[in-house]
């Protein structure tokens, strides 16, 4: 009797079978994302240490800004915190206006460029979470139905033996195995992205906050 993987998702039944593709419709856009968010996490990292060097040397803030102004140029990250904060700072700071004033509203843009970071970091996280918590159970659900119908079947059998119910319950399994596949890297790879989300937003916030006391000393010291 040919056992094979092939052989035995075709022998299944219609249930068994679409929850066996569901599966690795899901297996595969989550390996989608996860390269994905791999290359834009990686590129995230470098992008915050180069900007910091950048913001750190002896440049000044005014030729930062006008290198980010390069068409070629596509800031994101720490960049675009820069940018909203500085762009709002020079626009307020020429008008007849209290230090504060200005500061709560560089703030407030620098705040809202931090959430849009973590809405881009977190991008397809939600997706890998649901993959990892709910695929085991869709493969049980279709392991579970498998198995029934293999014991549904016996009951108009003359004689009850493990070969009749076999190929039926290796039909039903191939589902949870399935689901478990599809389960384990992204969950895996959730976790692993939170982590380094996380780094990021905090390499995020207290570039923002260094920034903003430098502006905070600069609009006090006019």
């Amino acid at each position: 009797m040919d056992t094979s993987i092939l052989t035995l998702f075709l022998n299944a039944s219609f249930v068994v079978k679409s929850v066996i593709v569901i599966l690795i419709i899901a297996s595969i856009l989550s390996w989608m994302f996860i390269f994905e968010r791999w290359i834009f996490i990686s590129k995230s990292k470098d992008n915050l240490s180069s900007f910091e060097d950048l913001f750190w040397s002896d440049l000044g803030v005014e030729r930062i800004l006008e290198i980010g102004n390069d068409e070629k140029h596509v800031p994101f990250g720490a960049e675009c915190i820069f940018r909203s904060g500085y762009t709002d700072y020079k626009r307020l700071s020429s008008q007849d206006l209290e230090a504060e004033v200005v500061m709560e509203s560089v703030l407030r843009n620098m705040k809202v460029s931090l959430s849009r970071e973590q809405m881009l970091l977190e991008n397809h996280l939600p997706f890998l979470a649901t993959v990892a918590s709910v695929s085991p159970y869709i493969g049980l659900f279709g392991t579970v139905w498998g198995i029934m119908n293999s014991f549904r079947g016996l009951a108009g059998a003359n004689q009850a033996t493990l070969a009749a119910v076999a190929p039926g319950i290796s039909e039903a399994l191939i589902a949870t195995a399935i689901g478990l596949f599809a389960a384990i890297p992204a969950l895996i790879a959730y976790n692993r992205f939170i982590s380094e989300s996380d780094y990021l937003l905090s390499g995020y916030e207290s570039f923002m906050d260094e920034f903003a006391a430098v502006l905070h000393r600069e609009i006090h010291s006019r």
